[in-house]
C-alpha cells in the first residue's frame, strides 16, 4: 500500500546531512532555486539536493532523471559511489520524486548517463572535497595525507588514525559555496574540485548487478499499476474512435443497473466514469451509452493515400542536416545515377502493461503517482490543465513496463486528475489494450527519397537525401490529450522525429541531407498522435541510407564493406565499429547476392552502421529466407557498440540485446494499420510483436573508450538492425525490400514480379 511518503526534509532532519551549495546550471540555477531554509522545492545550487548521508552510512541520491528498464539507475549509483568511494551496496537512489529532486530534463534520448553522470559525479567529488577537510581538522593531519576506502578516511601510513564519513557528519549540517561555471547542460568542472581520474576507477567500468531486477524477478517490485492509496476509487475514460469526435449526448442511466458506480464525469469532450471498484469502472465505461460526433477530418484510408500526402505536401520546416558542394548540379554530371523511395510506417511504443497513474486531487494541492519519463513535465502539464500552481503538484516516479518515449507525453496523470477532481477523492486510472494501442502517440510515418551519382570510376561524388515525414504532436508545449478534450489548444505545429541516419557518417563531394516536417492539417499536426519512440526517426533514416549504399555497391560489384570503407577515411570510430563487427562476425569479402542459392531456403549476410548522438554502432545481420513462404527468420545479429567510456558492461550488453530484439520486431512485423473509422490493430494478434521463437543469436562488441565522456547506450544499437536485416535479405534472395515491415506477403511479391532467371 503507498500510503504516505517521508518527505526531504524530514529525512535530513533525522540524519547527518552533507550540505554545500554550488552552482550545477549558471543561470539556470537561479530559475530553479528556493529558500531551502523557508521549506521549498530543492536547490539546484545546493549539494544537498542531490546527496544525504545517514548516520549508518548510506548515501542517498537524488535524481529526476528515472529507471526505465535500462539500468541507469545501477549506473548512476556507480558512478557517485565511485567519486565517493564508497561501497556501492550504500547508495540508494530516490528518483523522480518532484518534491525530492531538481529538474533534470525527461529521461529521454540515450542522454542520462551522457548529462547526469557528470552531475552526480561533481556533487559527489564536492561532497568527497569537503568531507577530506573536516578529516582533515579532526585527524590533525592535512588533507593531502588523507585517503578514503569504503566510505572511512584514514592518514596515509597510519590506517589507526581514521574516521568514518557518517562519523563526521552526526547531526551537523554544512553550507559551503564554490565557483562554477557553465550554462545549460555545458557543465564545467570548477578546477579546485577535481574529480577521479579514469584509470583509477574500481566500480565505474565493472558488471554491477542491476538494483532494480530482484524485484522484478520475484514479483515484489512496484510498478505503477500495483500503486494503491487509502480511500482510492478507480476511473475508466470512454473514447471515441478518432481523436476528433466530440460526444453529442451522453445517457448516464445506461449504467445505473451497475453497482459501485460513483459518478459520470463530463467535461467539454472528456468523458469518463469513477466506481469503487475497478471491474465496476471496467462495466460502466463499457456499457455508458454515448454517441459521438462525426470526426471533423478523416484518415488516410490505405498507405497508398498516406504516402502519396507526404511526397505532394507542402513542409512547415526543412531541416538541413548537410549541405555541401552543389548535390543538384553534380547529379546532372554523373556517369551513373541511382534513386530509390523508402516507406516506414507507423508503430506502436507497445507498453506490456497499458498506461496508469494514481491522482489524489484536493483542492489545490495535487499528488500523482506515475511511470512518468519526465515528472516535472507531467507535472507542467497537470498544472496548465489544472490552473493549478506547479510548486503545489507533487508527482511521484513509479515505474511502468517498458515504454521506449511512450511516457514522455504521460497521458494517464491527467486522466486520472480530472476525475479525482470531480469526486474528491484519489482515482486510479488503467488504460486497457484497445486504450494503448488505438490512442497511444505513435511513432511517426516518414517517407524518404535518396539520389546518388557516381564518377566513370565508380566513385560516389553526389549524394542527395530526402526524408519527408510527420512531427511529433504530442510535444513542444502543445497540452496532452485530456487537455485539448477539455479545450485546450495547440501551441505548436509539432516537434522534429530527428534528423540523423541519412548518410552523415560517410564523406561524399558533394551531399545533401534534408529532413522536412508535413502538417496533417490546421489543427493536428499528424493525422495520428505521434512522439518520439525509441531512436526517433533515426530507423527509418539509416534504413534507406544504409539498404540504398548497398544497392549501389552491388550494382558496381564491390563487397558493401569495403565499399563503406572507402567513404570512412577520416572517421575514425565508426571505421573501427565497423571492422570490429565484421571480424567478429568472420564476413567475407564478397558481391551481394553473388551466390544465388537454389533451394528452397536461402541464406544471406548483411551490414549497415550508424551513430547516434555520439554513440556508433555497426551491425552484421544473418538472414535465412523461406522462398516458398515468404518468412525471414534472423538467425544471428553481431553489433560492434562505441558509446564513449563503459559504466557497467553487463548492464550495457543487456541494452544492445533488447535494442536488437526490437529492432528485428519492428523491422519484421510491426505496422499500425487504421482508416477513416481509426485504428484497426488495437490487440496483440492485429499488431504483432516478436516472440522468443523468433529471437536471433546476438554477439556483442564493446569497443570501451576511457578518454571520451560515457555517452548513451539505451537507443543506438537498435538503429542499423533494419538495414542490416533488408541488405541480408538482398544477398540471400536477391530482391530488395524498401517498406517495412518486410512480412512474408511483400517476399512472396517481389519474388513473383521477378523473371525466373532472377528467381534463380
Amino acid at each position: 500500500m503507498e500510503t504516505s511518503t517521508i518527505s526531504r526534509r524530514e529525512l535530513l532532519k533525522g540524519t547527518g546531512a552533507l550540505v554545500v551549495s554550488f552552482s550545477l546550471f549558471g543561470p539556470a540555477a537561479r530559475a530553479l532555486a528556493q529558500a531551502a531554509a523557508g521549506g521549498g522545492e530543492p536547490e539546484a545550487a545546493s549539494l544537498d539536493s542531490w546527496l544525504a548521508i545517514a548516520q549508518d552510512g548510506t548515501v542517498t541520491v537524488f535524481t529526476s532523471k528515472v529507471e526505465l528498464g535500462t539500468g541507469t539507475e545501477t549506473a548512476l549509483a556507480q558512478i557517485v559511489a565511485e567519486e565517493l568511494d564508497v561501497p556501492f551496496s550504500r547508495i540508494h537512489m530516490e528518483a523522480g520524486d518532484t518534491s525530492k529532486s531538481v529538474d533534470q530534463a525527461v529521461t529521454a534520448a540515450s542522454r542520462t548517463i551522457e548529462r547526469a553522470g557528470p552531475q552526480l559525479r561533481q556533487a559527489a567529488a564536492v561532497a568527497r572535497r569537503e568531507l577530506l577537510r573536516l578529516a582533515s581538522e579532526r585527524l590533525n593531519t592535512p588533507a593531502e595525507q588523507l585517503t578514503v576506502n569504503d566510505g572511512v578516511i584514514s592518514a596515509k601510513g597510519d590506517a589507526a588514525r581514521k574516521i568514518s564519513y557518517s562519523d563526521l557528519l552526526g547531526d551537523k549540517r554544512f553550507n559551503v559555496k564554490m565557483e562554477t561555471s557553465g550554462t545549460g547542460w555545458d557543465l564545467k568542472i570548477s578546477p579546485d574540485v577535481p574529480v577521479k581520474n579514469v584509470n583509477d576507477y574500481k566500480i565505474v567500468g565493472t558488471s554491477v548487478k542491476r538494483t532494480d531486477l530482484p524485484g522484478k524477478f520475484t514479483g515484489e517490485f512496484t510498478y505503477a499499476q500495483d500503486v494503491r492509496v487509502p480511500g482510492m476509487l478507480h476511473g475508466r475514460v470512454v473514447r471515441p474512435a478518432v481523436v476528433n469526435s466530440k460526444p453529442l449526448s451522453v445517457d448516464e442511466s445506461s449504467i445505473k443497473q451497475i453497482p459501485g458506480v460513483v459518478k459520470v464525469v463530463q467535461e467539454g469532450n472528456f468523458v469518463g466514469v469513477v466506481a469503487q471498484t475497478e471491474w465496476a469502472a471496467i462495466q460502466a465505461a463499457k456499457a455508458l451509452k454515448v454517441t459521438w460526433s462525426a470526426p471533423s477530418t478523416s484518415l488516410p484510408a490505405t498507405p497508398e493515400e498516406l504516402y502519396a500526402y507526404l511526397k505532394n505536401t507542402k513542409s512547415f520546416n526543412d531541416q538541413v542536416t548537410v549541405n555541401k558542394g552543389n548535390a543538384e548540379a553534380s547529379l546532372s554530371q554523373t556517369s551513373k545515377k541511382y534513386e530509390a523511395t523508402y516507406r516506414w510506417p507507423f508503430q506502436l511504443h507497445g507498453m506490456l502493461a497499458p498506461s496508469c497513474a494514481v491522482a489524489d486531487v484536493r483542492g489545490d494541492s495535487v499528488t500523482v503517482w506515475s511511470g512518468t519519463q519526465g515528472p516535472f513535465r507531467t507535472r507542467k502539464s497537470l498544472s496548465d490543465m489544472l490552473r493549478i500552481p506547479e510548486k503545489n503538484i507533487r508527482v511521484i516516479f513509479r515505474e511502468e513496463s517498458g515504454c521506449y518515449g511512450r511516457l514522455s507525453p504521460d497521458d494517464a496523470p491527467l486522466d486520472a486528475a480530472l476525475l479525482s477532481r470531480a469526486v474528491g477523492k484519489p482515482v486510479r486510472v488503467q488504460w486497457t489494450r484497445a486504450d494503448e494501442h488505438g490512442w497511444e502517440p505513435k511513432g511517426p510515418a516518414q517517407l524518404i527519397t535518396v539520389r546518388a551519382g557516381v564518377d566513370a570510376q565508380g566513385t560516389i561524388v553526389a549524394w542527395d537525401y530526402m526524408e519527408r515525414g510527420f512531427p511529433w504532436s504530442e510535444s513542444a508545449g502543445n497540452p496532452l490529450l485530456a487537455a485539448r478534450q477539455i479545450g485546450m489548444k495547440s501551441v505548436s505545429p509539432g516537434q522534429s522525429n530527428g534528423t540523423a541516419g541519412g548518410g552523415e557518417a560517410y564523406e561524399f563531394e558533394n551531399q545533401r541531407i534534408i529532413a522536412a516536417l508535413i502538417p496533417w492539417s490546421q489543427d493536428t499536426p499528424t493525422p495520428l498522435r505521434t512522439s518520439n519512440l525509441r531512436a526517433p526517426g533515426d530507423l527509418a533514416r539509416t534504413f534507406a541510407s544504409e539498404t540504398f549504399l548497398d544497392e549501389i555497391a552491388a550494382d558496381l560489384r564491390v563487397d558493401p564493406v569495403q565499399f563503406r570503407l572507402r567513404y570512412l577515411k577520416n572517421n575514425k570510430r565508426v571505421t573501427e565499429a565497423l571492422v570490429a563487427a565484421t571480424e567478429k562476425a568472420q564476413w567475407k569479402e564478397h558481391i551481394s547476392h553473388s551466390a544465388p542459392s537454389a533451394g528452397s531456403k536461402a541464406m544471406g549476410r548483411g551490414v549497415s552502421v550508424s551513430g547516434r548522438d555520439g554513440t556508433i554502432t555497426a551491425a552484421v545481420a544473418e538472414v535465412e529466407v523461406d522462398k516458398s513462404s515468404g518468412e525471414v527468420s534472423v538467425k544471428r545479429v553481431t553489433l560492434a557498440h562505441d558509446c564513449g567510456l563503459i559504466i557497467n558492461p553487463d548492464g550495457l550488453r543487456n541494452q544492445i540485446e533488447g535494442n536488437i530484439i526490437q529492432g528485428v520486431s519492428r523491422t519484421l512485423l510491426e505496422e499500425v494499420r487504421f482508416d477513416a473509422k481509426g485504428v484497426k490493430n488495437l490487440d496483440w494478434v492485429s499488431y504483432p510483436i516478436v516472440t522468443f521463437r523468433r529471437v536471433p543469436d546476438v554477439q556483442i562488441v564493446l569497443l570501451n573508450r576511457k578518454e571520451m565522456p560515457a555517452l548513451g547506450g539505451g537507443e543506438p544499437s537498435t538503429v542499423p538492425v533494419p538495414a542490416a536485416i533488408a541488405n541480408a535479405v538482398y544477398d540471400a534472395i536477391g530482391i530488395r525490400l524498401r517498406e517495412v515491415p518486410i512480412t512474408p506477403q511483400k517476399v512472396q511479391a517481389s519474388l513473383r514480379s521477378k523473371s525466373p532467371e532472377q528467381r534463380a
